[in-house]
């Protein structure tokens, strides 16, 4: 009889599981049994590492073998542990040494030649592995980079089953035929998942996306979008179609400061996981930003799917934007699943294949029509709803949900001056990068004020700790205590303007905000004029 156990890595939604892989020979009719849970890809593993053992030149034990994955009571899916599991086998019958690899973290999927190939997760499953105390992975070798990643791991990639018995058993390790250069590697096709949203998690970096310059006009948008870039805070643009709601929305990403490398890890391991992390790119170093349509379903936004629920758009937005154009298309069934992921900056999702909590901190951008065809309350007229559609239409977005959005701005249409660069001040606006650089500024200070607490943007200070740590000037907030008084705002609206207020705060400089930073938090939220006006934009075109 031969026994012997490695390890892999099971996941569950975004964090890991390690699993134990036994494998135990004994005496009897030659048979292969799989048990600890597995789902139907990891039971057919048994015919793919069968055929991997043989075609790599070793020998299959002709005797009962039975393999299990320990705690029997996590889920196992995917194809992952198939090199775990023909490791294991070989070294219950002496082809390995068990000992060289009871310590090893195996993750990968076998061919019937037996070539590795690629899986999702690495990255999440090794962090997992570097938590429970394990210093060596064995990847497949176009994950190597991913799984690198992870300070403190040893990492190996193999192509081949036999490369890794040789280097296991001290032996001249085999080459394996590359793939030319200019020719598609089908050991790739692992890695991105068809229909899982494959350019849409990913943005542009600052330096090669749209620019911020190419918006004419609206100063007050801008100004809300370099506020919700400072602060984290969440916004809407409502206006008549063709007013640039959709151009400012995808410049937010560039005015993003880059994430931080616990970010990225953080937005890799979703991505990886999801099956959009573009292979040669093992980190994902700038914010994402996601928009589905808008005929998305609550699954596909907050994550769902058969089995253990996969990551939907707001994990996929994690750390960067998640844009939803034409917001009252969408279900409010939908709509009103992304309160409580904006609050926590979590989403648990609980199916019957488990509960899976995934990550889902992201800055949310709504755009709206103010009525289905769009002109009502437009100067030149022209609109035919009647007033009850247009209750009906505005109303898909809940008191609830808006109540938690901090800015709230009306896009006008762009007149024929801004758009030709010949009205007052209205010549080419500031680009991207002179507005992510205040936007960096204000970050950093907010940063300085927040060390020592578990929060790093304004965004996310609880009101009772703003209203008692940090004060404002005197009197600053005379007219936000007017409106809740007045029922214009409610206990969490007063704490939104406040943290706005903090954020304008911010990119100005000052320690702490005036009484003009509240009037201007407050008109960008409820759209009411007051305090002190903008000042005009530095006209920078001839």
């Amino acid at each position: 009889m031969g026994f012997a156990r490695t390890c892999s890595v099971a996941l569950v939604g975004v964090e890991g599981v390690v699993v134990e892989v036994q494998a135990d020979l004994e005496r009897g009719v030659a048979a292969f049994a799989l048990i600890g849970l597995p789902d139907k890809s990891l039971v057919e593993s048994r015919d793919r590492v069968r055929a991997a053992v043989v075609n790599s030149g070793a020998e299959w034990p002709q005797r009962k073998l039975t393999v299990g994955l320990s705690p029997a009571s996590v889920p196992k899916s995917g194809s992952g542990f198939d090199l775990a599991v023909a490791s294991a086998v070989l070294a219950a019958s002496e082809r390995l040494d068990p000992a060289a690899i009871a310590d090893l973290v195996l993750i990968g999927e076998l061919g019937l030649d037996g070539r590795v190939r690629p899986v999702r997760g690495v990255l999440p499953a090794v962090l997992a592995a570097a938590e429970a105390g394990y210093r060596q992975v064995v990847v497949p070798e176009q994950t190597a980079g991913e799984a690198a990643l992870v300070p403190g791991i040893s990492v190996l990639g193999v192509r081949s089953l036999r490369q890794l018995i040789a280097v296991l058993s001290d032996e001249p390790v085999p080459q394996e035929e590359p793939v030319p250069e200019g020719s598609p590697d089908p050991m790739l096709a692992g890695l991105l998942v068809p229909g899982a949203g494959v350019g849409t998690g990913l943005a542009a970096t600052p330096a090669d996306g749209p620019d911020l310059a190419d918006v004419a006009g609206q100063h007050m948008a801008r100004r809300a979008l370099e506020v919700a870039a400072a602060g984290g805070h969440h916004l809407m643009l409502h206006g008549p179609p063709g007013a640039g709601k959709t151009m400012l929305a995808e410049r937010l990403p560039g005015v993003l400061p880059a994430l931080t490398r616990q970010e990225s890890l953080e937005v890799t391991a979703v991505h990886s996981v999801a099956g959009i992390l573009p292979p040669g790119e093992p980190l994902v170093r700038t914010p994402p930003y996601c928009a589905p349509h808008h005929s998305a379903t609550m699954p596909s936004l907050v994550g769902g799917g058969n089995g253990l629920p996969r990551p939907g758009a707001v994990s996929l937005a994690h750390r960067g934007v998640l844009f939803l154009d034409e917001s009252p298309e969408f279900t409010s069934k939908a709509l009103d699943a992304l309160r409580q992921p904006l609050e926590a900056g979590h989403v648990v999702v609980a199916r019957s294949g488990g509960v899976v909590r995934l990550p889902a901190r992201f800055l949310l951008v709504l755009a709206a029509n103010p009525c289905p065809c769009g002109r009502h309350g437009l100067r030149t007229g022209g609109c035919e709803c009647p007033p009850s559609v247009i209750r009906r239409y505005q109303a898909r977005l809940s008191g609830p949900l808006l109540d938690r959005v901090d800015l709230r701005v009306r896009v006008e249409p762009v007149d024929r001056a801004d758009l030709l660069g010949r009205g007052s001040g209205s010549g080419r606006g500031e680009p991207t990068a002179a507005v992510a650089d205040r936007v960096r500024a204000a970050r950093e200070r907010a940063a300085a004020r927040l060390r020592g607490t578990p929060w790093t943007v304004n965004s996310e200070v609880p009101g009772h700790e703003l209203r008692t740590r940090w004060s404002v000037a005197p009197g600053a907030l005379a007219a936000a205590e007017r409106d809740m008084e007045r029922g214009l705002l409610t206990a969490r609206g007063l704490d939104r303007v406040l943290r706005v207020a903090w954020s304008l705060a911010d990119l100005s400089g000052r320690d702490r905000p005036a009484a003009a930073d509240v009037g201007l938090a407050l008109e960008l939220r409820t759209g009411v004029a007051r305090g002190a006006p903008l000042p005009a934009p530095e006209r920078k075109g001839p």
